[in-house]
């Protein structure tokens, strides 16, 4: 297969029942990336969350009165970026022996 058409495989992917799935191509691309400098590793390290920023609780006197779940997975690219900050944290520990 050449390298032309390795790059047209995921679009030609994306159609789903007769419907264009448009972020099939970003799921890809995100999948496929490879860490290679520290200083980029590094920084989706720390951009990614390792966990949902939104999960509350919401306390009155000291009461729980409402719970408000994890939202990160209504994020259509969460599996790709959970994939791509254990990637980096895996290069920062593995390849430049850092302690994150």
């Amino acid at each position: 297969m050449s390298d032309h058409a390795s790059r047209l495989l995921p679009i030609f992917r994306s159609f789903h029942d007769g419907r264009w799935d448009w972020l099939t191509p970003f799921r890809h691309h995100l999948d496929n990336l490879e860490i290679r400098d520290r200083r980029l590793a590094y920084l989706l390290y720390r951009l990614i969350p390792g966990e949902c920023p939104f999960e509350r609780d919401i306390v009155i006197f000291g009461r729980r009165v409402v719970h408000i779940p994890p939202l990160c997975k209504l994020n259509p690219l969460y599996e790709q970026l959970v994939g791509l900050r254990f990637r980096s944290h895996c290069y920062l520990v593995d390849v430049c022996g850092e302690q994150v």
